[in-house]
Order: structure tokens, then sequence, then C-alpha cells
């Protein structure tokens, strides 16, 4: 099993989004721990925007030290609005992420699915100040115009489109279910690579989400089989989607460990810790550790 150095490392560490000197200070950082691959982010608008004109920039400084990014994620809420002019942006937005990706080289591009477009009362779930707000509270209010169907069928002709895209640059496209999104749990994932029936689109198994969902992450593998494309890491209790290092919450980490085994996975984990109450970097080093030994122990 391959691990790597998920975003969240520099997001927690910078701030949402990271601005570039921070993203090629995050990525040093990343090969300095001992990681030989890494994600990397750009967030719709501003940000992406500078990824995208920084992408040679960034692949010569990944060259440099040695470093592979597996994974950019083009943060992109506008592919699920209902509104015809905000999904054309985030399809252009998208088509950067893309360029992106090819540029640096990515086996993987990923998107997620996002709230539903209801009026939330409590902000923006995964603004600037809410990405890592584990646990809070959002309260929604539907309008009488609201179709669910709608919003299932522009979900589904967004990542239909992208995955047709990135197919041409021959990339996969993996989507992760989260708390409070469209495609929140394991079955709704099953549900969207059906109706999208593209064999580049693949799931992604966060167990800090997924645990807080009540799954039973053994079964979610079971489930998926090979549309299990990739890993983030992190424990929590259940009650709350907490992203800390294994043994900081109540996961069963053999039972997750000897299902992937059972599944024959041999794609890449990424470490996926935040808010932890100690030097980020400590923890980073501890849960790859302590991953590194599941893995050795039931021969992954």
């Amino acid at each position: 099993m391959k691990f790597l150095c998920c975003w969240l490392y520099a997001i927690d560490k910078y701030g949402f989004p990271p601005s570039i000197p921070d993203t090629f200070s995050a990525l040093r950082e990343m090969k300095e721990l001992g990681f030989d691959y890494a994600e990397l982010e750009g967030v719709s608008g501003p940000n992406l925007i500078s990824v995208y004109e920084a992408r040679h920039e960034i692949k010569k400084v990944l060259d440099e030290i040695d470093l592979r990014v597996i994974n950019f994620v083009p943060v992109i809420p506008e592919l699920r609005e209902l509104d015809n002019e905000k999904r054309k942006y985030g399809r252009e937005m998208f088509e950067r992420g893309l360029e992106v990706a090819k540029t640096i080289g990515t086996e993987f591009i990923q998107i997620d699915s996002f709230p539903p477009c209801l009026e939330c009362l409590d902000g923006v779930q995964y603004d600037s100040e809410n990405v890592t707000n584990y646990g809070a509270r959002w309260r929604y209010r539907m309008a009488p115009e609201f179709s669910w169907e709608r919003q299932w069928e522009v979900l589904v002709e967004s990542v239909k489109w992208c995955v047709q895209k990135a197919k041409t640059v021959g990339l996969k496209l993996i989507v992760e279910p989260r708390v409070g999104e469209i495609i929140s749990n394991t079955d709704g994932m099953l549900r969207l690579i059906e109706a999208v029936n593209e064999p580049n689109l693949g799931a992604i198994l966060d167990t800090g989400h997924q645990y807080a969902q009540k799954e039973i992450l053994p079964l979610s593998v079971a489930k998926l089989k090979d549309r299990l494309m990739y890993l983030h890491l992190s424990d929590n209790d259940s009650t709350k989607n907490d992203h800390f290092v294994p043994g900081n919450g109540t996961i069963d980490w053999i039972g997750l460990f000897e299902a992937l085994k059972i599944n024959n996975y041999q794609g890449y984990a990424g470490l996926d810790i935040a808010k932890t109450n100690e030097e980020l970097s400590v923890s980073y080093l501890k849960a790859k550790d302590i991953f590194t030994q599941y893995a050795t122990q039931v021969g992954l």
C-alpha cells in the first residue's frame, strides 16, 4: 500500500485555500516528512486560476523534490448548481483543473457532490471558515420550487461530462462521499456510478466521513469492489466527522484493512489528518507509522 499526504495538511496549516507560495511550502514539507506521493487542490475562481497559471512552476518544483502528485482536486461547487450559467462556469473551471492534472502528471482528478441547492441558514458548508468545522450544525430550508429529481439529474449530467473529459486525457475521475452532501454514503455513490455508467468513475472511501455516517467500513469496501479507487484515512468516534490520528477515535482499523486485503485493494491511501492537539507534522508521522503497521499486518 502506498501512503500519501492529503491536501488537508496544507489547508490545516495554511488556511483555505493556501496561497501559491504556501502551496510550494506545503509540497516541500510533505516531502520532508517522508512522503513520495501527495495531493493538490485548486478552489474554483481566483485560486484555481492561480494554480492553473502556476502549473508549470509547480511541476518543476515537484520534479526537483521528487514528489509525485497522484490526485488533483479542483473544488468546484458550481458543477451541481441548478443555474445553467453557474454550471457553465463550473465546466470552464474543470477544464482548467484538467490542464493542471495533465501538466503535473496525476492519475486521478477528483470532484465532490457538495450540499444540495437549498438555503442554508448557517453559512456555506465548505467555505473558508467552515471547511474543517467538523460536527457543525447545518440547518436547511427547502423552497417550494426545489426539485430533487432535477438536482439529481444535474449532478449526474455534470459528473458524466467530467468523467468523459477526464477519459480523453487518460485520467480516472473519483468522487468522495462526504457528510452533508448530495452523495454522502456508499449507497449514494453506487447509485451515482450506475447512473453515470462510465468505467473510469470511481469512489474515494473517506473513513472520517463514512464512519460519521455510521457506515460499516468493511461493508463499504465490499459494496464498492473495483470502483473503490482511493482512500482517505483518519479516525473519529463516529459522532462527528473529525479527522484524527488513528487511535484517537474508535474505528476498527484491522477490520477495514482485512476487508481491503480481501478486496485486493492495491491503490493509494491518503493520510487525511486535521485539527489535532499537537504539531501537525508529528500527527502525520504518527499516522503514517500506525497505518503502515496495519497494512503490513494484513499483507497489504
